[in-house]
């Protein structure tokens, strides 16, 4: 018997500052489960309330005081599964969960790495560049059918952002994060489902900058946020879209949220 699943990934920039955001985006959309990135709480004053209120009972929550923080709220049953620490420091950047079907579904907030591309003039680049490295040796050795979702601040393609001729020294898109990105893809064969389903060099963007006057007229975005699919369970996907009209909700997020349609 088939199941389907719809998974939900956005980073909210602060859950208690968007929560009206989440709330009108959950009632639209309805997704099976959201991966939250960048919550900026720790788990005692998360707000749960809304959450349970519309049916969203399964929550595993990874949180941190103002900075960070990572959540999967679920309308279906999920046990959590791992806590990753691939910044080496301890910082909420990650929580892992299985559903009942066996698949892993993988929540994850990769570090953006500073303004300057360079490990020696800005150890922020270096921290980003060795989590990556971490991910990739987990990569490297994963046997399990798994999803893996949320902000790898990492735009890897150059129809991924708006110029790429003059982002490509800026931090999220030099050539060094694009093939760290594609080591860490080609570890496991993950199938980037964004890019199944909007095939380069089509528009495919997920972020635009707090500075933009007016952020769709000039359309200065990055693909950021992604979602890719262990290579056996790819094709379980039917469906990928971002809801791109969230970054003009009141007091939005600079991340739109991505959804995946599953048919198990």
């Amino acid at each position: 018997m088939s199941q389907t699943i719809k998974i939900a990934s956005w980073n909210i920039n602060s859950i208690r500052a968007r929560l009206d955001i989440v709330e009108r985006f959950l009632q639209e959309e309805s997704p099976d489960i959201l991966c939250l990135q960048e919550t900026k709480v720790v788990d005692q004053i998360f707000p749960e309330g809304m959450f349970r209120q519309l049916g969203y009972n399964h929550l595993i929550l990874h949180g941190q005081l103002m900075h960070h923080g990572v959540a999967i709220v679920s309308r279906i049953p999920i046990r959590e599964d791992d806590r990753f620490d691939w910044q080496d420091n301890g910082e909420a950047r990650h929580v892992g969960v299985q559903m009942e079907n066996g698949v892993r579904l993988e929540n994850v907030y990769i570090p953006a790495g500073g303004d300057i591309p360079d490990r020696n003039e800005n150890p922020k680049f270096g921290q980003k560049l060795d989590f990556l490295e971490r991910m990739i040796a987990w990569s490297d050795q994963l046997d399990t059918p798994t999803i893996l979702v949320g902000d790898f601040n990492i735009a890897p393609l150059e129809s991924d952002v708006w110029s790429h001729k003059q982002l490509l020294n800026t931090v999220s898109h030099t050539p060094l994060e694009c093939e760290t990105l594609a080591r860490l893809q080609n570890a496991h064969n993950w199938v980037d489902l964004g890019r199944k389903f909007v095939p380069a060099p089509e528009r495919l963007y997920t972020w635009w900058s707090y500075r933009a006057r007016d952020w769709a007229e000039s359309d200065r975005g990055r693909r950021l946020d992604h979602m890719w699919a262990s290579p056996d369970i790819a094709n379980a996907a039917v469906a990928h879209r971002v809801v791109e009209s969230c970054r003009g909700w009141n007091k939005p997020s600079d991340h739109a949220p991505l959804i995946t349609e599953f048919q198990f």
